[in-house]
């Protein structure tokens, strides 16, 4: 099956060698964003609350340029610096994934790219 590479304006350009996410058939494979503005391509001033609500809008900017909505996210994984965050990370994560309640991960690491607390990937299908 043939796939397509997808970009959004609207959502931070990648950092390296990788697409925004890959369409496969109904299939979407959203690369892992961090909390990047996507004008500036810095990180969002702000707690995890702010930064969290960054990542999910570029993830929104990416499902959006591939015809996708929120809605159809089967699967969230989600990378926290400290899990001290979860329920913070867990209030604004309802807000747009509340009544889809995809599948979900979530891992703690010891880093993430340009001093992120979140990170989160996600895969949709149509």
């Amino acid at each position: 099956m043939r796939h397509e590479h997808v970009h959004s304006a609207h959502a931070p350009h990648p950092i390296g060698p990788y697409s925004q996410a890959v369409q496969c058939g109904t299939e979407l494979y959203c690369s892992g964003q961090i909390p990047l503005d996507p004008t500036t391509g810095e990180i969002v001033d702000g707690d995890v609350t702010a930064q969290t609500e960054r990542v999910i809008e570029n993830l929104g900017a990416v499902l959006c340029a591939a015809g996708y909505e929120y809605v159809d996210v089967v699967k969230t994984t989600i990378f926290l610096v400290d899990m001290k965050d979860f329920a913070a990370v867990n209030a604004v994560y309802e807000k747009y994934f509340g009544m889809s309640k995809p599948a979900r991960s979530t891992v703690a690491v010891a880093a993430l790219p340009r001093g992120a607390r979140i990170e989160i990937d996600c895969i949709a299908r149509a």
